[in-house]
């Protein structure tokens, strides 16, 4: 199964179509044991993520059965000193110690920039230092558009990406680009699949400074309707059916939500009809800059 979940919301109050606030840890307990006999292999995680990765550690009960990925804290400087990237990996340390584990599946740079700015090499010299040392199986970054992995790709050797994209985000999908990616053996995840929820509301539940979605919110949704197809069938299905793509993480609040989202999945699917709703305006499709609209 492609699936994976995101924790955010396990260590905060996330997303703009979430009500309820942050999970219970007994109610994390309950998506972890499902995830785990469903198949679901991928958790992920951050330190930015309040104390999901504290939750986490907390609640695997079969931690054998799932592979971590975490992420490092965000540096923020013009140039990366030896004393921010020890910085980082104390905090790393610090994750294995709330995960309980001794090492991790993966380890992204949450911020690119990081990365990029002068002295990013000392940076992934010190996380490949870590592979090496067996903390971590693959190194990455997260990423938000095809330019950051260009720039990323042009100095470091990556493993793993994780991606915006969704059927209102179709950009890395241009020209084969992540198929590209996958021909150097990248492995490629995917998170915003539903758009922090977006592509599950109506349009009335649409926050003003994203009115203009409205037009391709309600296309998207009768079209759907005539087909006899769920929002969430679409949603899911849509970047399911990748070939490129080797894990979906989805973020949930509840078990009713997995148990719904897994009952989605249909290896019949045929998402070419959606190819038509992408969306153009980043500021739209990119919840980094939600906060410029709003």
């Amino acid at each position: 199964m492609k699936l994976g979940l995101g924790t955010v919301q396990f260590g905060i109050d996330y997303g703009i179509s979430n009500p309820s606030g942050q999970t219970t840890p007994e109610e994390v307990k309950r998506i972890l044991e499902f995830a785990a006999d469903q198949g679901i292999c991928y958790l992920d995680t951050a330190p930015a993520y309040g104390n999901s990765e504290e939750v986490l550690g907390a609640s695997l009960v079969s931690a054998d059965r799932f592979q971590v990925i975490t992420k490092t804290h965000r540096i923020a400087q013009p140039q990366i000193s030896t004393e921010a990237v020890e910085r980082t990996v104390d905090v790393f340390r610090q994750s294995l110690k709330h995960l309980q584990q001794s090492s991790v599946y993966g380890l992204l740079v949450h911020h690119p920039d990081d990365l990029l700015a002068e002295g990013g090499d000392r940076l992934m010299a010190s996380l490949k230092l870590l592979q090496s040392q067996g903390f971590v199986q693959k190194i990455g970054v997260s990423v938000y558009s095809r330019e950051q992995i260009d720039r990323l790709l042009e100095q470091y050797p990556i493993d793993l990406l994780q991606v915006p994209l969704n059927v209102f985000d179709q950009r890395l999908l241009k020209d084969g680009y992540l198929r590209s990616l996958n021909h150097q053996g990248i492995k490629i995840h995917v998170r915003s699949a539903f758009l922090q929820g977006l592509l599950l509301m109506s349009e009335a539940e649409l926050p003003d400074y994203l009115l203009e979605l409205s037009p391709h919110l309600q296309q998207y949704r009768q079209v759907n309707q005539r087909l006899g197809i769920s929002p969430l069938q679409a949603a899911i299905g849509f970047v399911d059916r990748l070939s490129e793509v080797d894990a979906v993480l989805v973020g949930v609040n509840n078990l009713s939500q997995l148990i719904e989202i897994t009952t989605a999945l249909n290896p019949e699917f045929d998402s070419s009809y959606l190819e038509e709703f992408a969306v153009e305006d980043v500021t739209l499709i990119d919840p980094s800059l939600w906060s410029a609209r709003s």
